[in-house]
C-alpha cells in the first residue's frame, strides 16, 4: 500500500510518519501531484493557519489534485478544516469538499483558546476505530460546525466535530498521532477500510 502524506512545507509530518511506521508502513511524504494522485491512500496533515495552508496548496498546484481524489483520504486537524467550504481564520476559502464553515472557538475563563488537551468522544459509528468515552488529544483554535458528515463529537463550549466522513474523505479534528491507543486504533481502522 502506498500512503502519500501531502507535504505543504510545514506541520506535523514527522509525528504522522512515525505513527504509520508503527504499522509497518513507510509513508511517502511528497508535494508531487502525480505521486499524490497515484497513491492508494492520501493524508492531508495540518498545523498552522488556514490562509497560509491554502496559499501553499495553490502554489504547489494541489487544489485540483486533492479535489479529484477518489481513493480513501484523511485530513488531520487543519487538514480536516481545509476540507470545508470556508474558514473564519483569515476569511479563507478552502477546498469545498464538505459543506460547512470553520469558526473560531469561543474562549471562557474555564475554557481557554486554543483548546489544547484531552477530550472525551461521543461516537456514532464505531467502524472508525473509536468508542464513546475514548479520550483523544486536541490542539486547535477553530472548529467546523456540526453537520451531517459528523460521525464523532467532543464538547468544548460547543459541539466539536471530532471525526467527519464525506465521500472518500475522513477528517479528524483531534491529533490521532498524539492520542495514544485510541488514536492508533483510529489510524488502523482508516488504513484497513
Amino acid at each position: 500500500m502506498t500512503l502519500a502524506v501531502v507535504d505543504l512545507g510545514y506541520g506535523n509530518l514527522g509525528s504522522i510518519a512515525i505513527a504509520f511506521e508503527r504499522f509497518g508502513l513507510q509513508p511517502l511524504v511528497t508535494a508531487d501531484p502525480e505521486r499524490i494522485a497515484g497513491a492508494d491512500k492520501v493524508l492531508l496533515p495540518g498545523v498552522g493557519a488556514a490562509g497560509f495552508a491554502m496559499e501553499r496548496i495553490a502554489t504547489l498546484g494541489l487544489a485540483p489534485v486533492l479535489r479529484a481524489l477518489t481513493q480513501p483520504a484523511l485530513g488531520i486537524c487543519l487538514g480536516m478544516q481545509l476540507l470545508f467550504e470556508r474558514s473564519e481564520e483569515e476569511d479563507t476559502p478552502c477546498l469545498g469538499l464538505i459543506p460547512g464553515q470553520v469558526r473560531r472557538l469561543g474562549p471562557a475563563p474555564e475554557r481557554p483558546v486554543p483548546h489544547m488537551g484531552w477530550s472525551a468522544l461521543e461516537v456514532e459509528d464505531e467502524s472508525i476505530g473509536l468508542n464513546s468515552c475514548d479520550y483523544v488529544y486536541f490542539a486547535h483554535s477553530y472548529a467546523c460546525d456540526d453537520g451531517p458528515a459528523t460521525v464523532a463529537r467532543a464538547t468544548y463550549g460547543r459541539t466539536i466535530p471530532a471525526v467527519v466522513r464525506h465521500a472518500n474523505w475522513t477528517g479528524a479534528q483531534f491529533h490521532p498521532e498524539r492520542s495514544g491507543k485510541a488514536g492508533a486504533a483510529f489510524l488502523k481502522a482508516w488504513l484497513d477500510a
